[in-house]
């Protein structure tokens, strides 16, 4: 791999990026869409691209729709779903 312009600091930097762990302060779920709150941002994503699972779930199922403590993932007990917020909004 060649690198043009950039010293092995750069390279250092990027690598940090590419392993931050990204977290949400709160979610909402709507009829179309699940909204996940990040500390800079709001993100919005319809039930298709979240996962099949969400995709054919009820509202009333995905509703129920609990953020994890640290914010890391979120989980929806009666459809046994778990997912992580950085594979949803990466």
């Amino acid at each position: 791999m060649t690198v043009v312009g950039r010293g092995t600091a750069g390279l250092e930097i990027e690598a940090v990026r590419a392993t931050e762990v990204v977290t949400a302060v709160s979610i909402e779920t709507t009829e179309d869409e699940l909204v996940i709150r990040l500390v800079d941002r709001e993100v919005r994503i319809l039930w298709e691209r979240c996962s099949p699972v969400l995709a054919a779930a009820t509202a009333e199922d995905r509703r129920r729709a609990e953020l994890s403590p640290g914010g890391y993932g979120i989980h929806w007990p009666t459809l046994d779903e778990d997912l992580s917020i950085g594979g949803l909004v990466g």
